[in-house]
């Protein structure tokens, strides 16, 4: 055990003193082995999507501990909730409308969980919000998103304000962990259970990722063509990649913390 301690710890030191760039390749390899490996693994990749929205639902209830047990929301953003809320809302009503389906359900049950989240924070745990860190301005992300969707969205027969809000929930989830990020990097130190809750949303993203592309691969690119023509089916893709990438960086000074069993996450400056 302390032989593959030391290991981990040499190449953590390896790849810590890289530039950047020999970062950045080291994560690409490794999400694209990753890829294949699960390619060959999972054989029904759909399977990769429940796996998703199950990693999220263990983070939710990680977040749900922390609130009732604990009785503090130190550390965790009001904001992201908020936005979670927004595409959640928005996503429910497009599901309603569209394409009804078990995930309908799935994102019912979440919404109500993260609204919960919200009046908890708002209200019963006030005292121990930290607003002054919680300082990411929302309308950074909100109107980006949806200027975005009113150009860039669906091609499918259904109603344009439809599919525009479609696009709409989907742009914004990919960002809506940032103000969350922004805590973390406010105060350096991320206590158990907000690290918990935000890998868990990292792995669920990764595996969402996955499904996508592969599902991609697997149709040969008449996927693609499902989703839409134009700029659309493109965005789609990139939208999983960029909600992957944003938390990759936390995921492996969180993973380097659990080998190294630190019990509170340390960030260093430039992390988010």
């Amino acid at each position: 055990m302390r032989a593959e301690k030391r290991l981990i710890h040499a190449a953590t030191m390896w790849v810590r003193r890289q530039p950047p760039k020999v970062k950045a390749f080291l994560a690409v390899v490794s999400g694209m082995a990753t890829l294949v490996l699960l390619r060959f693994i999972v054989h029904d990749h759909d399977n990769l999507f429940v796996a998703a929205e199950s990693v999220h639902s263990l983070g939710i209830s990680v977040l749900i501990y922390k609130l009732t047990k604990e009785k503090t929301c130190a550390g965790l953003s009001l904001k992201s909730q908020e936005l979670t809320a927004i595409f959640l809302a928005v996503r429910l009503y497009c599901s309603f409308v569209m394409e009804y389906d078990i995930h309908t359900i799935l994102d019912l049950a979440t919404l109500a969980t993260t609204l919960w989240v919200i009046y908890m924070i708002r209200f019963k745990l006030k005292s121990s919000y930290m607003e002054d860190k919680d300082n990411f301005a929302i309308y950074y992300v909100v109107i980006p998103c949806a200027v975005l969707a009113l150009f860039i969205h669906p091609s499918t027969s259904h109603n344009l304000m439809n599919r525009i809000f479609w696009a709409f929930c989907v742009y914004l989830e990919a960002v809506s962990v940032l103000p969350q990020l922004q805590v973390m990097q406010n105060t350096k130190i991320v206590e158990p259970f907000t690290a918990h809750y935000v890998f868990a949303l990292g792995v669920a993203r990764f595996l969402s990722c996955a499904h996508w592309v592969l599902q991609v691969l697997d149709s040969r690119g008449h996927l693609l063509v499902a989703l839409g023509y134009g700029l659309w089916p493109s965005m789609v893709l990139i939208s999983e990649i960029v909600q992957t990438f944003i938390l990759a960086d936390f995921c492996y000074y969180y993973i380097k913390s659990v080998f190294g069993g630190q019990l509170v996450l340390r960030l260093p400056s430039g992390v988010v």
